[in-house]
């Protein structure tokens, strides 16, 4: 779908989290990350939502989850089909942020992906789902240091 857009930072093994939690946070990646969000849905799984601040301001939260969230702002769709057929319907863009189970099933049905890659390994209990990137055209990002000597680049992958 062309308005479903993949957004995560991962590490060298696909790791992404620990403890419900984030490994990595690049005040500068953190930025680019609020600055593509800001005034779209943002959808995600029910661990995902309950670790996120208590509202990241000018987002509209999208949780797939049996178990509905009490929070009447939120949209929970009890189903990965009802949230597709939502979002075959919106013509508004939708971000994936996570988590694994998320990224595994929303994958196939993305058409682009913002890869944060850092070239660091962390110990991590989540991990983005192994992709197949010969389907996928790559656009290099410019490789960046974090101030604590960590190298990344954020590459856009789009499916060809």
């Amino acid at each position: 779908m062309k308005n479903l857009v993949l957004i995560v930072a991962i590490g060298k093994n696909n790791e992404i989290g620990y403890n419900n939690d984030l490994i990595w946070r690049f005040k500068e990646d953190l930025q680019y990350f609020r600055n593509a969000t800001m005034r779209h849905y943002i959808v995600m799984g029910q661990k995902t939502y309950h670790s996120l601040p208590p509202s990241l301001v000018g987002r509209k939260y999208i949780v797939i989850s049996e178990t509905k969230i009490k929070d009447e702002s939120v949209i929970t769709f009890d189903s990965l089909d009802k949230f597709l057929s939502f979002a075959k319907k919106t013509k508004d863009l939708i971000w994936v942020v996570g988590g694994g189970m998320i990224y595994t099933q929303l994958l196939p049905h993305c058409d682009k992906m913002i890869l944060t890659e850092i070239d660091a390994t962390s110990k991590a209990d989540v991990f983005f789902p192994q992709f197949d990137k010969s389907k996928w055209n790559i656009e290099i990002g410019e490789l960046q240091t974090s101030p604590e000597g960590v190298e990344y680049r954020r590459n856009i992958y789009t499916k060809k």
